[in-house]
């Protein structure tokens, strides 16, 4: 079994302006870089093993504190890029709300193709892939280890509609209602991916407030003829 932890980028300042989609050179604010480094300290006690990226650079920046803490290295994994839209990519939005195909998309997104770019089922296709592969890649199995092992714990950080499309499969909801799940930056969504088994969501949108629980303190070993309470 793998839990992954789908992590939202921290916030910039061109998020509520413009559809950055995959412009390079979009790094986080002041806000965005500290909300970075208090996701990573609610999981300092989370037993991550690996730390995955997008390629661009506000997802990478988010992930760094969280691997550091690990002495990690992120891994950038294209699959969980921002989704491609194309020629409406650094467009403001008020500019996107004046042409007919926007409309669409907010009434009936699966069936559109971003002007030179992805379908959102073809992004929702190529991310729940690269969860499936990489959940695959770290999974113990109970026949390799006895007693059977911790289940493995991974991060991907990642866009807000890449995680609401890959909720939204693991959720069995339609594609058009994608827009219904919450994604705000820097939370946290988590699921369990486990072979032969239905997956799980088990959280969604977590921010403010989460904590990884601590590991419980060692306990002491009983001496010869002491009671324990």
């Amino acid at each position: 079994m793998t839990l992954i932890l789908l992590i939202r980028h921290g916030e910039n300042d061109v998020m509520h302006r413009r559809l950055a989609g995959r412009l390079p050179g979009v790094h986080l604010n002041d806000n965005g870089r500290k909300q970075a480094q208090s996701l990573a300290k609610a999981l300092e006690h989370a037993p991550i093993e690996a730390v995955y990226s997008s390629p661009l650079e506000r997802a990478i920046e988010t992930a760094q504190p969280l691997a550091e803490e690990r002495g990690l290295t992120v891994q950038i994994r294209p699959a969980l890029s921002e989704v491609d839209y194309g020629d409406w990519q650094g467009r403001t939005y008020k500019q996107l709300r004046r042409i007919r195909l926007w409309k669409t998309v907010q009434d009936d997104p699966a069936s559109v193709r971003f002007p030179k770019g992805e379908t959102l089922g073809e992004v929702q296709q190529r991310v729940v892939q690269e969860l499936e592969y990489l959940a695959h890649q770290h999974t113990r199995t109970a026949e390799e280890h006895t007693p059977p092992p911790p289940e493995a714990v991974i991060a991907a950080v990642a866009h807000g509609d890449i995680i609401r499309l890959a909720l939204a499969h693991y959720l069995n909801m339609a594609l058009n209602d994608f827009h219904r799940l919450t994604i705000f930056p820097a939370s946290l969504s988590l699921i369990r991916i486990q072979p032969e088994q239905r997956p799980l969501v088990i959280h969604v949108n977590q921010i403010a407030g989460f904590a990884w629980p601590a590991p419980p303190p060692p306990s002491s070993p009983t001496k010869r003829g002491q009671k324990q309470a």
